[in-house]
């Protein structure tokens, strides 16, 4: 059989750790072939580096990347007036606005070895769906490189804003297939959240909503989507950003949620950059973290990723689009060190993020995709714990970006 590639010498974890160096093969844009000995007409040499699939970001915010240099200052560095500061500036924001800013972002995330990206979509009054319009021809310019999941969602209210659900409905209409939201910021949250199951079952679309940011524990939400989700029979498809609440359980409580989640298939995205940033500023010192271990809700049965959110902006003003520097300060700040948990850190960025994304068929296997990075490292704790650069990536076959390993110059 011709091969459209040949990736040789590429280092595939086995389930005990170990490794094996092997050869895949690509035909039509899926693998065809795992073996030795393989070659082709176009073969590259991953020289026994590590293989993975392409990484899965799983909660991200392109039309409100880069906003930082045009918002106005923090001024005090308690402040939590985030949203305000982006909303003040939306009026700024045109179709080829957005796409110039997401596009930029997108490339830089490509480069970083992500080859799928869940990304939510403001369609608040008055921006209504321009941002929507420019991600929607972002996701068809860039196909060839990663694929985009559009989701749907207010930020900035839901009850009461005239034409707000109007055009979360018209996104629905065109291509979008999640819907969200931000109940936190709702007049009435409980409504919000009961509009956004409605919309998912008529529609047949999942469901990402920013939920339980904060730090106090009555009031949790999750309980309420747990509900939802078993009502109308949503499991596996439904998924909660942030979590912030859930740093601040005792070990009982946070087992009680995880069984909770876990017996209803509610997914959780932990945010470590925006989480950190924006906890404990009511707080002088010994200062929350405010980050949700998915460690321990993934002891529980529950599914979990690990995302970046947000990059240059009020909410998060830091950001290389690099997800393994994003997993590396997770683990730094929920304490996870054994190489174990490094694994499975690899785990939320690629399986696991791909199941919230419902990718059927992600996986370095026969017949799946060839989207594939190789790694300067021997295995994925090791990309996690060092942070390590990818050194070319393939998206169904076909390379889509290079880096050159660093070389030092001796006297």
């Amino acid at each position: 059989m011709a091969y459209d590639l040949v990736l040789r010498n590429a280092l595939l974890p086995r389930e005990d750790g170990a490794g094996r160096t092997l050869d895949l093969a690509v035909a039509g844009g899926r693998i065809v072939a795992i073996g030795n000995g393989l070659s082709g007409d176009n073969d590259f040499d991953a020289g026994g580096r590590f293989v993975s699939p392409g990484l899965v970001e799983s909660h991200f915010h392109l039309d409100k990347a880069r906003i930082l240099d045009r918002a106005a200052p923090l001024e005090d560095r308690r402040a939590t007036d985030h949203m305000k500061r982006v909303s003040a500036i939306k009026h700024t924001f045109t179709q080829d606005d957005v796409y110039a800013r997401a596009q930029r972002t997108l490339e830089q995330s490509l480069v970083n070895g992500v080859m799928h990206m869940r990304t939510h979509i403001e369609v608040d009054p008055p921006l209504g769906l321009d941002g929507f319009g420019a991600i929607e021809r972002l996701a068809r310019d860039y196909a060839w490189g990663i694929d985009l999941d559009l989701c749907a969602f207010l930020q900035e209210g839901w009850t009461g804003v005239p034409g707000a659900e109007a055009n979360v409905v018209a996104a629905l209409k065109r291509c979008a297939r999640v819907v969200g939201g931000a109940p936190r910021y709702d007049t009435d949250p409980q409504r919000q959240i009961e509009r956004i199951f409605a919309l998912a079952k008529d529609f047949d679309v999942d469901v990402e909503i920013h939920g339980d940011g904060g730090y106090t524990t009555h009031d949790m939400m999750a309980w309420q989507i747990c509900d939802l989700t078993e009502r109308i029979g949503w499991g596996g498809r439904v998924a909660i950003g942030h979590g912030n609440k859930y740093s601040c359980l005792s070990e009982g409580e946070l087992a009680t949620l995880g069984a909770r989640l876990a017996a209803c298939g509610v997914a959780v995205a932990v945010l470590p950059a925006t989480d950190l940033f924006t906890s404990g500023r009511h707080q002088e010192h010994s200062v929350m973290r405010g980050v949700a271990d998915a460690h321990a809700l993934l002891a529980h049965g529950v599914n979990c990723s690990i995302a970046t959110n947000n990059v240059l902006n009020p909410f998060t003003p830091y950001g290389d689009c690099s997800l393994v520097r994003i997993a590396n300060l997770y683990a730094n700040t929920v304490q996870r060190g054994t190489a174990q948990d490094m694994t499975e850190c690899f785990a939320m960025l690629t399986e696991r993020a791909a199941r919230i994304l419902r990718r059927d068929d992600y996986g370095i296997a026969i017949g799946n995709p060839a989207d594939l990075v190789v790694w300067d490292a021997r295995s994925p704790g090791e990309v996690v714990a060092t942070v390590a650069q990818p050194l070319m990536g393939f998206k169904r076959g076909r390379r889509v970006f290079s880096r050159e390993s660093p070389v030092l110059y001796r006297e």
